[in-house]
């Protein structure tokens, strides 16, 4: 059983006992419908798979496997992003197509989740293939895919140019329709919502921000009594000046690095980044406006000589990119692939605040590891949020062709993830759950519920 499938029959089971949760059910109907929601939410309801026909510059034809699965869409239409990566297998869709039902139940978005993959290396092919690319996946799912059916966005590889070209294609294969909204994430003359770009890495972020500091400010001495070794970690480096390693430094990383080194809230020190190359190190803090300019100029690399940081006046050693994991700092912000901490080098992990950016970088049995010794680990679906929020407020402003300025798109998703965070917290430092038990027993508890109420445990 996949790690989605795990936490989300083991939320279940830690619900069922609660007469508060499903009160119309009794006995032998409760255990029907524990067993009901078991198959329901562990299973998609749609998998979707196809080879894309796609003839290269060279007049060679290649088959590229390519994957849409629809988790549930008892929220509200699909919604997910389409990865292009060699590593895209169907689990690995299936497994985030659950993540993206269960994240829009937790933020109270009004979506199901889905999820897509292209098993391709971008790098490996011309803009014109990847355009071609990109247009036969929207022909392959067409019968699928629509505004109001199934609404895909960017996720690794692919960004605002892939989803130009789909709604491009979208457009022309049903003329006269609704067409602004049927992708998100797209650029901002095509209909994208300002603030889309850095909306993933600003709201992982504010969840570490507004846990370490607003809450923390507001609750201490209701923390300080509390028997809680998460709220002993959090009581500890809250009023600390912390020092911070940055795996991952595209989009995202980068983002929520600069978000840290700007922060006035929290005294953030930023001794570490990498990327697939390189990490760089500098215990005193890095320049890291100074590393997001450089990659800007470099395909989004990182500099890897130190010619090059010399000549960019960029005080930093160039180190290992694998050693950023276990470095002694007080927190790790993992914006890179998934399972990065894993059983081979859980126990060599020291920081003791993990804020996941990517989707499952913490392994099933290394979230359990760490969180049994109290290392407060900020999960995926709590933090990682932003994106598929503003890409909701970019589905709006599609259909009203009205749309909002970049402060008010950061201000209401703010104000989207204090609302979580506010709903979680409480309950989190109330009992020995871990943070992501309790985000899927949240969720869990609302999807199960309107599932009830739509007579669909039956």
């Amino acid at each position: 059983m996949d790690k989605q499938s795990t936490i989300i029959e083991n939320s279940l089971h830690a619900i069922m006992d609660d007469e508060d949760f499903l009160p119309d059910l009794k006995a032998q109907t409760r255990e029907q419908a524990y067993n009901s929601l078991v198959s329901i939410l562990t299973t998609p309801n749609h998998i979707h798979k196809s080879f894309l026909r796609v003839t290269l510059e060279n007049g060679r034809v290649v088959r590229i496997p390519a994957f849409r699965i629809q988790h549930n869409d008892v929220l509200g239409p699909y919604k997910g992003g389409i990865r292009f990566h060699t590593s895209v297998t169907e689990d690995e869709v299936s497994d985030f197509s659950k993540l993206m039902t269960l994240k829009n139940a937790l933020h109270e978005v009004p979506f199901g989740g889905a999820k897509g993959g292209v098993i391709i290396n971008p790098k490996d092919y011309t803009v014109k293939e990847l355009n071609l690319i990109c247009k036969k996946y929207v022909q392959y799912f067409n019968d699928i895919l629509g505004p109001d059916k199934d609404i895909p966005a960017p996720d690794m590889g692919s960004g605002e140019r892939e989803m130009d070209w789909m709604m491009a294609e979208f457009k022309t294969i049903h003329p006269g329709e609704q067409y602004r909204n049927s992708f998100t994430g797209k650029s901002i003359v095509n209909g994208g919502s300002k603030g889309r770009r850095e909306s993933t890495g600003k709201g992982v972020y504010f969840s570490f921000r507004y846990l370490m500091h607003d809450y923390v400010k507001n609750n201490e001495k209701w923390l300080s009594k509390n028997d809680n070794v998460f709220a002993d970690t959090a009581m500890k480096y809250a009023k600390k000046k912390m020092t911070m390693a940055v795996q991952g430094f595209g989009n995202l990383g980068s983002v929520a690095a600069l978000e840290a080194y700007k922060c006035q809230y929290l005294q953030n020190k930023i001794v570490a980044v990498s990327d697939q190359n390189v990490m760089l190190y500098n215990e005193e803090g890095l320049d890291i406006p100074a590393l997001i300019d450089y990659a800007k100029e470099h395909d989004g690399d990182l500099p890897t000589e130190d010619d090059e940081l010399k000549n960019h006046d960029i005080a930093a050693s160039v180190k290992n990119r694998d050693d950023l994991l276990e470095l002694d700092v007080d927190v790790l912000l993992l914006a890179a692939l998934e399972e990065q901490i894993h059983e081979d080098n859980m126990e060599n992990i020291k920081a003791e605040i993990i804020i996941e950016g990517a989707n499952k970088p913490v392994s099933e049995g290394a979230d359990k590891y760490l969180s049994d010794k109290g290392i407060l680990i900020i999960p995926d679906i709590l933090a990682n949020a932003g994106g598929v929020i503003v890409s909701y407020f970019e589905w709006i402003q599609g259909r009203e062709t009205q749309f909002m300025g970049e402060d008010h798109v950061y201000d209401k998703l703010f104000d989207k993830m204090k609302h979580t965070l506010d709903t979680v917290l409480p309950q989190f430092f109330g009992d020995p759950f871990p943070l992501r038990q309790n985000c899927y027993i949240h969720a869990v508890s609302k999807l199960s519920t309107i599932m009830f109420r739509q007579g669909k445990l039956y």
